[in-house]
């Protein structure tokens, strides 16, 4: 790999999985990696593993936050900003499924607001940082589970009214990209390139809080290692060739075409609004 001197880039979702393997990648890259996880216990476990393996001289630091809660996705943005003023790559990795509706303190819809608006806000707030780059990439980590999402609502973009598992991730990982071809439109004047990616069907925890039918699913799915989808996603932050394009869907390091749902522009653009009116109704 080459070695790239002086670039930062922060990684959600990095304390088990692709975000781990991805900051793995990026330390031995040469980055300044900034690795954010949920769990204290799991964060600080990784944080050890990644320092074991990193090369010398390598700067890791590690920040933990619930990303469902704005409060905290808001607290995590300073921390960063703090850390680096200038990112060049911010890689929205975080999220998961749940069993069952989760309604957060703040009156958010969990798998929303972990998925979506917790990283909708952190973009938002680390704008002027990825701006001072001039050529920062934002991805999101998606899923091919878009293709079977429900059309967009967005009297109930939250799916409050009829909430089931497996529907309210799908159209969570439709917003992500949804989100990133908002973002390449809007970020364009400053530098900032936005895609997202299919991570793959992958060995981790992901299914752990998922109900019966997605833990079932993943056990008889063929699994691959979290590496492999590590791998795309270090290469969207750092390749030449993703950098010659915005707003693009991703897996294996071969651009795809999404569903067409997932090419809307004007979905991207009532995303964006309810996700701005949905942040200002809660203080942020």
């Amino acid at each position: 790999m080459t070695h790239t001197a002086a670039r930062t880039v922060v990684v959600t979702g990095a304390s088990s999985g692709i975000g781990q393997a991805a900051a793995a990648l990026l330390l031995q890259q040469g980055w300044h990696v900034i690795a954010h996880g949920r769990d204290p216990e799991r964060t600080r476990a990784a944080g050890m593993a990644l320092r074991a393996s990193a090369p010398a001289g390598a700067r890791l630091d590690m920040v933990m936050g619930d990303l469902a809660l704005l409060s905290q996705a808001d607290r995590l943005a300073g921390e960063i900003a703090a850390l680096a003023p200038r990112i060049d790559a911010l890689l929205c990795n975080a999220g998961g499924v749940r069993a069952e509706k989760l309604v957060t303190t703040e009156g958010l819809e969990a798998t929303f607001s972990g998925n979506h608006l917790g990283h909708f806000l952190l973009v938002k707030r680390l704008a002027p940082n990825l701006a001072a780059a001039g050529h920062a990439r934002v991805i999101m980590t998606s899923s091919s589970g878009h293709r079977v999402a429900a059309p967009c609502d967005w009297a109930d973009p939250q799916s409050l009214g009829n909430w089931q598992s497996a529907p309210a991730y799908c159209r969570v990982k439709l917003y992500n990209i949804l989100f990133a071809r908002a973002l390449a439109r809007r970020g364009a004047a400053q530098g900032i390139i936005a895609h997202a990616m299919h991570p793959g069907i992958v060995a981790s925890n992901f299914a752990s809080h998922g109900d019966e039918a997605m833990q079932s699913y993943m056990a008889a799915a063929r699994l691959d290692p979290p590496g492999r989808s590590a791998e795309t996603l270090a290469w969207l932050a750092s390749a030449e060739e993703p950098g010659r394009s915005t707003g693009r869907y991703w897996f294996d390091k071969a651009e795809e075409e999404p569903s067409a749902a997932a090419q809307s522009d004007e979905d991207a653009d009532a995303l964006w609004r309810v996700s701005e009116e949905l942040l200002a109704a809660a203080g942020f």
